[in-house]
Parts: C-alpha cells; structure tokens; sequence
C-alpha cells in the first residue's frame, strides 16, 4: 500500500477564511506544530500576492524542521511572457522553497472568460511553466484547478490539460474541485478517466461548499490518490478545505494507510485547538475526532451502554487522537450519567442510594427552570456535594448592590457594587467599581473575600455567556448565564438562572468562587 502523502494548507488557503489573519511569527509557530504531526508539506503562502508571505518564507529559512517541506504557491505565467521574464515565477523562485506549488486552469469556461486566450495557448501556459520550473527546483507539484468541474463540461480538454503538466515531469498533479461541488458518486468514473490518460502520481485538493470535502478525499485516495490536500480544521475560503484533522484519523485508523506515530496521531486534538487559538477563533465543540463534543454522551441508555462497552456508541477510542469520553448531564440523564460523574469528581456515590435520584430529579427540575450544566460542571459538582452534605459554608453574603450612574449624556454609565459577607464570625462590607454591572460585582466579592481567602487573587474570569431563554416575556423572560473561570492550574464553568441578568450573575459568580475554595481546600 503505498504511504499518502499530507499536504498542508493552512497558512496559504485558511488564512482566506473570513476572520482569520496569521502573524509571520504565527505562522512559523504553526509550521512547526505541523512539522511534529508529521506533515509532509507545509504550503507557506503565496509569495508574490503580498509581504507577509515573503517575510514567512525569509523567517522559516531560519528554522529546523524535522520532517516537512515548505512549499511555495503561485499560477502559471501570464500569457505572452516567458517564465524567465514572468514575475510571479521569479519570485517563487527567490523565496527558495523545498517544493514549488503551481495552479492552471482546468476548465474551458475559465480558459475564454477568466483568462481570455486560445484553449491551446493556456496548454502552452502550463506545460512552460512547470517544465521551467521543474529545471530548477528539486519538486513541483501542479494543482489542476477547477479540474472536476471542467471535466464534466469538456473532458477531452480537461484531460489535456493534465497531460501538458505530466509532459513537463512534475512530481504530482494535484485534482481540485475548487467551487467544492462535486460529490462523493462522481468521482470513480473521472478518476478512472485520469488514471487511463495519464501516469503521473495524483492528489486530491478538496473544498466543502456541498460538504463533502472530507468524504471526497477519501474517497480519491480509495481510488488510487497518493498526495492529499487539506487544512487544520477544515479552514478555508467560503465554506472551508477538506478538514485533516478528519482525513488523517480516517485514512491510518480506519483504511489502514500509515502515515503518522502513534504518539503523533495521539496529538491531533492538541493541535487542532492551538491553530483555533492563533486564529483567535473558538474551537468547534461539535467538530468530528477532535471537539469537545465528538465523544460526549447525553442520553441515559447510552452512558449506561458506554459504560459497560465504549464502542456501543463510539466509533473509535477517543483517546488516539488525543481526546477524551465525556459525560453530559441533562434532563435526557439517567442514573448512569449521575454515577460516571461522581466517579469523575472523586465523589462516593451508590447507584442505590436515594440521594442519586434526588439529584437526578434536581437537576431535571433546575433544566425545567432554564438552567443547563453541559458547560457548568463546577455548578453541577457543588450540586451533588450540596445534596450529599459534603460542601463547606466558606461564605455567607448577608447583601449587595449594583448601581449604574450616568453623570452626563456624552459620558458611558459608571458601575458601583456593594456587598456585605460573612466569614465565620466577620462581616466584611466594601465597594468596588466595574467596566459594566457584573465586573462590579466580581471585584466586590473578591475584595470582600481575599482578606480571608488570598487565594481568590489568583482567579479570573474567562469568559461571561448570556443567553435569554424563550419564555416569550420579553424584558420579563429568565436569563441564564454561564461563566467560566479559571487560575494557573485550571478552568471551570458554572451556571446561574433568574429573571435578574445581575441575579443569574450573582449565582454563577458565587459558584465559581465556591468551586475555587473546595477546589484548593482538596477536600
């Protein structure tokens, strides 16, 4: 079986995602995070679209990288240049990559509207300018844009094309379906087509308009395909690449191809949120292989079921690319749920025991009112300590206040919390101001704890949901909101639900500071 080779492109066609943008020092980071995965190549970007491609390929010159190769991408020469005079070429030459990475046009409707030359003249295009470049550098790959699509409009001509690049003796050609469209059923008759007209080694390059990107990848490599194309997260221009965080776990663990360690493929999940992380996007709880939610189990039959046998509603072991089995609780749980969760938080629970169905019933009940601890397990864990008697009373607020001031019209409202506590036998009464009601009252209760409880200092309030459920009240409608905290060791979220939006605050506030002290208490 031979070894498919993994084509990353993430900091050339992701970095065309709306919203992300890539630093030079990002992308060198990324490129070497790509590099310990076990990536192939690395396509750098584009080096004569724009600076910040040419100051990576100037920066990564600098850098060691085990395995991978740096590829540079580019088009073909304009029409009516030579390669030597043609500027785009020169320049991916000067950036001295490993590989070189070209494009051409596929499809005869691209050839008369986009570039407006004879079909023979856009052959010439091509096979010039890899035959030139394939005199210089030591690898040349060619992506057949568009190749799908022009295949089914004008076969013949499509298939041309692909022998102009295989005359030039690339090392690959790369098939696209770049307007992503073409489906799963398509491609062994047009693979087969290929395969018969030419013998150049063939990758796919796959877009997920129809989302099928992933499956289409697959599926080519099934049929004969040795180099495929992708992104870290499926990132890409319009509706995104082929995803490699998908296609990697599902070529080695699921057809057999190796390509990758087993320690390496055990990073997968690592990898996937540090490229979130750099593109200051939040992760895709609900993304295959690597989500936080792609081994999760809400129903109570299936926690039972996971508990005896994982693969009963698993497809894989979650833990080979890095990921873990997750219980959720809910108003779907059943005792199973509750039990694996104890067990999780080291709480000593008996599925006999009539406090596990009155936390059960609980938590039915507090979903019924609008709270949800899918994302809440501090909350959820202070639930079942509460019922079990096993939480401490470190505090106890005997009041607060929250004001909102507004001492002009061309001026934002200034915030002002109050709060009075009790710790054992001590009432504490302080003030605190804040950007925004909620951060008010956050710093107030820090500064009324913190004399007791120094350790509250190193907290911090991560993020901060609010979401007004559909009670069909309008300004009177329940809020719930989740917030998640966090110190140098760990992060938690916790969960608060009332008519109030300060009052919802409060409770989750207030829970997160419970979790923090039971939390280093290590009771």
């Amino acid at each position: 079986m031979s070894r498919i080779k993994l084509y990353d492109t993430t900091l050339r066609d992701g970095t065309q995602a709306e919203d992300i943008s890539f630093l030079v020092q990002d992308k060198v980071n990324i490129a070497h995070r790509l590099d310990e995965l076990g990536i192939d190549y690395i396509e750098g970007g584009w080096p004569g679209s724009n600076p910040k491609d040419i100051a990576f390929f100037e920066a990564i010159k600098d850098e060691n990288l085990d395995h991978a190769k740096i590829a540079a991408f580019g088009s073909t020469r304009r029409a009516k240049v030579t390669p030597a005079e043609d500027n785009n070429i020169q320049t991916l030459l000067a950036a001295e990559p490993d590989v070189v990475t070209i494009f051409g046009k596929t499809w005869d409707f691209h050839v008369r509207e986009a570039l407006r030359i004879s079909l023979e003249e856009n052959l010439e295009l091509i096979h010039d300018s890899l035959a030139y470049l394939k005199q210089r550098v030591s690898e040349v790959i060619y992506d057949a844009e568009h190749f799908f699509d022009g295949y089914k409009a004008n076969p013949e001509y499509a298939l041309k094309s692909l022998q102009a690049a295989a005359d030039a003796q690339v090392d690959c050609i790369a098939l696209c379906d770049t307007n992503g469209g073409t489906l799963p059923h398509e491609f062994p008759a047009i693979m087969k087509a290929v395969k018969e007209a030419i013998s150049i080694p063939l990758g796919i390059h796959a877009h997920n308009d129809s989302e099928c990107a992933v499956a289409n990848s697959l599926t080519a490599v099934d049929l004969g395909a040795v180099h495929v194309q992708g992104t870290i997260n499926g990132f890409g221009e319009r509706c995104g690449n082929a995803n490699l965080c998908s296609i990697i776990p599902a070529l080695q663990l699921k057809m057999g191809h190796e390509m990758i360690t087993t320690q390496q493929m055990a990073g997968m999940r690592k990898l996937s949120r540090y490229v979130y992380e750099l593109a200051n996007l939040v992760p895709n709880k609900h993304q295959p292989y690597t989500g936080n939610s792609a081994f999760a189990h809400k129903g109570g039959v299936h926690v039972s079921a996971i508990q005896r046998h994982p693969e009963t509603y698993e497809h894989m072991r979650p833990e080979k690319v890095g990921n873990t089995t997750r219980v959720l609780v809910s108003d779907l749980s059943g005792r199973s749920n509750i039990l694996v969760k104890a067990e999780e938080f080291g709480i000593p629970l008996d599925s006999k025991d009539p406090v596990t169905l009155e936390i059960l019933e609980e938590i039915k009940e507090m979903e019924n009112k609008g709270y949800q601890f899918e994302g809440a397990d501090a909350s959820f864990e202070l639930l079942m300590r509460r019922a079990l008697g096993k939480v401490k009373s470190y505090f106890q607020v005997l009041a607060f206040r929250v004001i909102d001031t507004r001492r002009s019209e061309d001026t934002s409202p200034i915030s002002e919390a109050t709060v009075k506590v009790r710790v054992g036998g001590k009432i504490e009464h302080t003030a605190a101001d804040g950007n925004g009601p909620v951060n008010a009252l956050d710093r107030a209760l820090r500064k009324a704890l913190e004399s007791f409880y120094p350790q509250i200092g190193e907290m911090n309030l991560l993020d901060y949901k609010v979401r007004v459920l559909p009670a069909g009240k309008g300004t009177e409608s329940f809020t719930r909101v989740l917030v998640e905290s966090g110190d140098k060791e760990s992060r938690w979220g916790t969960v608060g639900v009332s008519e109030n939006i300060i009052d919802a605050s409060y409770h989750a506030l207030i829970d997160a500071i419970q979790y923090k002290l039971l939390k280093d208490s290590g009771e």
